[in-house]
Order: structure tokens, then sequence, then C-alpha cells
């Protein structure tokens, strides 16, 4: 599945030294099943700067949404009063409600914490990290100050060998490659996108991330107290539920899966943008990551003539469908790139990171 670069799409060129070059052949002969991309950068920078030049007033979209925080209360209340009310439900019941409604709405907490990882929540920093670790609380699992620090260099390094922890490694494309063993990698979905940063890019916790264990062991310990096992598992269980096979879930394949010979980032533009802070809209969120999903449906709106003849999806489900069915898709179908040396990368894991 390796794509020359004449299959890739045109952009600016890479320029590196005979250093990156040898590295990037040494990393591309150990994993030949990705497609590399040798000849171009990721193509948001170079979009983002066509569009503000056709159409400066986008600017005015930038900044915070001030309903985001009114929406993760009500999301939280809701669980909250879910444990409450399920406490004697049967199994059943209990498994229908975890894997529809705490599926749901815990998913949409982890794209709230996206949303605040951005800052896109609030105007000052250290209320997006708290608010983050409030939209953290009913997942059962501290995650929020772990996310903002690979996430935001997903977006600084997109596709970037061992920088972007968000394409799967080798192994995944060497171990999971027809349809059932593709249906056993979406149901552990939340297992490798948790786990994988720690064998591909691990960091040393911050002092945000212990502040996000202290306040999240201390929630899961009141659920515990007050409605016992049952309810602390309807939190976690949620959770995991919701990042596997579910249709809010089909995000993580249809934002960068490469469906499409040569493109690397697609947006969705079905109902579900409701529910997960109009993440869908994907190529605008790399685009302009400063802009809030509220405002991402009017960057499209301004800039048609950039995104509607993209190919983009309707349907989430379907691309979990697709890409469990279709055998030319996998864990390899990724674009991956490297342009930033193994020294350079050296330099930014001993400082932590972008973000601490």
């Amino acid at each position: 599945m390796c794509v020359g670069p004449e299959k890739l799409k045109k952009g600016s060129p890479t320029e590196d030294d005979d250093t990156v070059r040898a590295e990037r052949a040494k990393v591309m002969a150990a994993a030949p099943g990705f497609y590399w991309d040798t000849y171009t950068d990721e193509p948001h920078a170079s979009r983002r700067a066509a569009i503000v030049k056709a159409h400066p007033e986008i600017k005015k979209l930038f900044g915070h949404c001030p309903l985001t925080k009114w929406k993760v209360l009500a999301s939280v209340m809701i669980q909250l009063m879910s444990i409450h009310l399920l406490q004697d439900a049967s199994w059943g019941t209990w498994f229908f409600c975890c894997y529809t409604l705490s599926g749901a709405i815990n998913h949409m907490m982890t794209l709230a914490m996206h949303e605040l990882s951005h800052n896109l929540g609030a105007k000052k920093q250290i209320h997006n990290r708290f608010l983050g670790f409030f939209a953290n609380l009913p997942m059962g699992i501290p995650a929020s100050a772990s996310f903002k620090r690979y996430h935001m260099e997903h977006h600084r390094y997109q596709g970037e060998d061992v920088l972007d922890v968000d394409i799967p490694t080798a192994a995944e494309g060497q171990i999971f490659t027809n349809t059932p063993l593709k249906i056993i990698w979406c149901f552990l979905q939340p297992a490798f996108y948790s786990l994988r940063p720690l064998f591909v890019n691990p960091k040393d916790p911050g002092f945000w991330e212990k502040v996000n264990i202290t306040i999240q062991v201390a929630f899961d310990l009141v659920i515990y107290n007050f409605y016992g096992f049952k309810g602390l598992l309807y939190l976690v269980f949620g959770t995991l539920l919701g990042m596997g096979i579910h249709p809010v879930a089909g995000h993580f394949i249809a934002e960068h899966y490469v469906m499409n010979k040569g493109q690397e980032t697609y947006s969705y533009y079905g109902c579900l943008n409701w529910l997960t802070f109009n993440v869908g809209y994907h190529n605008e969120h790399h685009d302009f990551p400063f802009i809030p999903g509220s405002n991402l449906p009017k960057v499209r709106a301004i800039a048609p003539e950039f995104y509607d003849e993209l190919p983009h999806y309707h349907s989430w489900s379907k691309v979990i469908v697709d890409y469990i069915w279709d055998p030319e898709v996998g864990p390899f179908a990724r674009i991956k790139r490297v342009t930033v040396s193994d020294e350079e990368k050296k330099k930014l894991k001993d400082k932590g990171g972008l973000v601490k």
C-alpha cells in the first residue's frame, strides 16, 4: 500500500537534508505498508493560508464558544442522573443504557476534551484546563491532560512518524488484516488509542496529569461510595463501549484513514455533529484549529470552493462497515511522513513535548 509521490496531494515540497532522508528510508523499509509521503507537508497550513487570503473575514470566527461549558455541565448531570435511576435496573436494561446513553455521552465528553484542549471553551487557558477535567469525570478514566499533550503534536506534526501517535503501529497493521480481526481491532480501539502513546512516544507524567488523576480518582471514589461497583462500571464501560464499535466512534476512522487514495483528512457532514462539537468538520478543524466547533460549519459556508469538492462522509456507521469489509483498508491505511530528524524528536521529548 505504499503510494508514490505522484498519487499524493501536491503541496509545498518538504525540505530536508541527508540525515532526514536516510532516517526516512530506514523507517519506510521497516513499515512499507503505510502510505508514505516523501514529497509534501501536511495539507492544512497551505490551505489555511489560501483561505485567509481569499476570505479574510474568516478571522471573525476565531475565539471560544461560551455554550461549551453548559453542554458539558448538562452532559455530566445526565450521566449522574442515569446512574441514580439505574441503581435497581436489570442487567439487560443497564447494558442497553450503558451502550446507548452512557456510550454516546461519554464519547461526547471525549470530544469536549478535544475542544477544550484547543482552549475553545473559555477565554483563559486555566479555565479550559479545569473544564476539561470536569468533562473527564463521567468517563471514569483520567485522560484530559494526557490527551492535550499528544493531541497538540498530532496537529503540529500530522502524520509524522513517532510524533503523531494517532497513527496505528506497524504491529497493528500486520496483525489486523482481515474482516474478523478488524472487528476485534474496532472493539479494542479504546485500548489502542490510550495505550499506543505509551509504547510509541512515552512521556513522563506532568503536573497537570497528576492533578487530573487526583480529581478523577476522588470522583470515582464518591461514585463507588454512593452507587457501588455497578455505578462506577456504568461510567467506565460507557467510555469503552462508546469508543469501540459505536456510531459516534466512526469519527476515529473517518478523520484520517485513507479511503480515497491521496487524501489525508476527511470531513463528515451528518447529524451526529450535533453531539460531537462538530468534530466531523475535520478538514475545517485542521485548517483552523483555533475556531470553535460551533463555527466550523461557517468555515465551509464562507469558503465552499475549498471544501465542497473534497470527498467527505455522511454516515460514520457506514465508515465503520466499509473499514471492516474493505480488504484494501486497515490499520496501514494512513499517510505517514518523516520530516523531523531523530535528533529534533529527542529534543522535543526531553523538554516534555509541545505541551506539559
